[in-house]
């Protein structure tokens, strides 16, 4: 089976509902894992991984569409309302730099890390923008931005690795995805 983007129809859509799918339990798996560093939010997100490949296999409208599902789908099962404007606005903005960069002079690891930094700091601004917090308190979440920014690079490094190993089984390629 080619999980090439040429594809069309019923083929191509079952593709994308499986890795839908994936990512969805990913998420869920790594919820039910208990994940503590010492920094509130932080997670690998391994349901990233999915995405990473939907973006690399298919393109960015695809890995938009399979991003904005698989937070929508975790968010009625698992979270609240709350916790899905944040997941979402992270979601949307790092699919949209990683669909940009992707092409550029990055590899799979800068365009996954930058996506990771860019989902944690949009989760980040969300929060000041929900809570309308005192100077004080910006302040705090302000100077958290370095650490979460580190970890959400570090998490997308982690993530690339695991689909640098899986691409090119999968997708029937040699090397990186690209």
């Amino acid at each position: 089976m080619s999980w090439s983007a040429e594809g069309k129809g019923a083929g191509k859509f079952a593709k994308l509902g499986l890795l839908l799918a994936v990512a969805v339990i990913l998420g869920y798996v790594e919820a039910l894992i208990p994940f503590n560093i010492g920094l509130p939010g932080m997670k690998l997100g391994l349901c990233n991984c999915a995405l990473l490949f939907v973006l690399y296999a298919f393109g960015p409208v695809e890995a938009a569409a399979v991003s904005v599902l698989r937070t929508l789908i975790i968010a009625l099962l698992f979270t609240n309302l709350p916790m899905l404007c944040y997941s979402l606005s992270g979601a949307l903005v790092s699919i949209l730099l990683m669909s940009l960069l992707r092409r550029g002079v990055f590899s799979v690891y800068g365009v996954s890390m930058i996506g990771g930094a860019a989902h944690s700091l949009t989760q980040l601004a969300v929060a000041l923008l929900i809570a309308g917090l005192s100077q004080s308190g910006s302040s705090f979440l302000l100077s958290y931005a370095a650490l979460l920014t580190v970890c959400g690079a570090a998490a997308g490094a982690v993530n690339a690795f695991l689909v640098s190993l899986i691409f090119p089984r999968v997708h029937g390629t040699t090397g990186e995805a690209s």
